[in-house]
Formats: structure tokens, C-alpha cells, sequence
């Protein structure tokens, strides 16, 4: 269970930080133009995955985010069971992040809970399109930077952290970033509204974006490890 609740912890403190930031900053999903907040969201959930890299890497690998369990499944790395145990903590993590944050802003004027939607002149499908590449990208950056024989070692944490920042910056015009079905799931939940109703797109996308990267890696790394 140890690992499974580092997942759960990991997750909620990636949640709290990385969308506590974007409510603090006004980047919500209504609001992504500012400079400023968006390059304060980036760095708020890249730090977030820096931190707990270097906290639970050591007991559960760090996943926090189901598109890299997924992603780690197919690649060989863990069993079925594992998978899924990690993407139901994680998204426990994420609804406990999400409601800490609920209950803050409830009680201090602040709206909000840096949910997901599709911002203003994106289409569903430019939304889904998002998704899936930039979760691409962030999937195959952890699959390469953490394999065994052909990965970056203690600095993996530090690479995939700013990759997640990369992609923040890349995407957060399009989807508010999401590229992690929790951490879409949590914040949506109590938000509601426009954040639920296009809550499949931050699930699916994902999803096949970490397909589509492990499929990548086991060409470029020569198959399963």
C-alpha cells in the first residue's frame, strides 16, 4: 500500500500547487492570456513534479498522473493490478487536492478550481488534438528519461519537470493543460459545469497520447525492456 499512497499524496500536492497556482494568478480556464500567470501556472506544476519526483521517486516511481502508468503498462514496466490501483489513488489524490483547494477559495472570494475546458475559439477537436500530442511529448519524455538502461538517473526528475513546463506553455492556450486525466478529474468534479460536461476530452486524449508514446519509445529503445 506504500506506494500506492505516495501516488495518492504525490498527486494531491501536483493538484493543490500546480491548479492552487492558476486560481491564485487568475489562469483559469476563462483567463489564460496573461504572461505572467501563465508562465507562474507552467512553473507552479512543473515544480510540483520536481519536488515529488525527488520525495516518493524513491517508494512509487512518481507517476501522479494516469497517462504515465499508462504509458509505464505498456512499456512493460508494471503489472495490470499496479496500473490500476496507481490510477485509482492517483485520482483520489487528485479529488482531495481539488477539495482543499474548494474549500480555500470558498472561503476567500477566489472562484475556481484551475479545471480544464477548451479555451475561448478552440474547438472540441483542436482541444482532443492538444491533448493527445502534448501528452505525446510528456509520456515519452518519462519513458526515456526513467528507463533502466538509456534514462538520465537522478536527473530524470529534474528533466521531466521542466518538460511538464514546456508543455504548460505549449498547450495552456489551447486546453489549459491538462495532459493527466486526475489531475482534470479532481478540480472538474467541483467546478462542474463546462469543466465536466468536456471532462472526456482530458481523459481520452491523454489516454491515447500515452498509447501513442509508448508505441514511440519501444521503436526508438529496440522493444520491452
Amino acid at each position: 500500500m506504500k506506494k500506492y499512497i505516495a501516488e495518492m499524496l504525490g498527486t494531491m500536492v501536483l493538484v493543490l500547487m500546480g491548479c492552487g497556482t492558476a486560481v491564485s494568478l487568475s489562469c483559469t480556464s476563462a483567463d489564460p492570456n496573461l504572461a505572467a500567470t501563465v508562465i507562474g501556472t507552467a512553473l507552479a506544476f512543473g515544480l510540483s513534479v520536481v519536488a515529488m519526483a525527488y520525495t516518493i521517486g524513491g517508494v512509487s516511481g512518481c507517476h501522479i498522473n494516469p497517462a504515465i502508468t499508462l504509458g509505464c503498462l505498456l512499456s512493460g514496466r508494471m503489472s495490470g493490478k499496479d496500473a490500476g490501483m496507481y490510477m485509482l489513488f492517483q485520482v483520489i489524490g487528485a479529488i482531495l487536492g481539488s477539495a482543499v483547494l474548494w474549500v480555500l477559495t470558498s472561503n476567500s472570494g477566489v472562484s475556481g478550481t484551475g479545471a480544464n475546458a477548451c479555451q475561448e475559439g478552440v474547438s472540441v477537436t483542436g482541444a482532443l488534438l492538444a491533448e493527445i500530442v502534448f501528452t505525446f511529448v510528456f509520456v515519452l519524455v518519462v519513458l526515456g528519461t526513467t528507463d533502466a538502461k538509456k534514462g538520465a538517473g537522478n536527473f530524470a526528475g529534474l528533466a521531466i519537470g521542466l518538460s511538464l513546463v514546456l508543455v504548460h506553455l505549449a498547450c495552456i492556450r489551447y486546453t489549459g493543460t491538462s495532459v493527466n486525466p486526475a489531475r482534470s478529474i479532481g478540480p472538474a468534479l467541483f467546478q462542474g459545469g463546462e469543466a465536466l460536461s468536456q471532462l472526456w476530452i482530458f481523459i481520452v486524449g491523454p489516454f491515447i497520447g500515452a498509447v501513442l508514446s509508448a508505441g514511440a519509445w519501444k521503436i526508438v529503445a529496440g522493444g520491452k525492456e
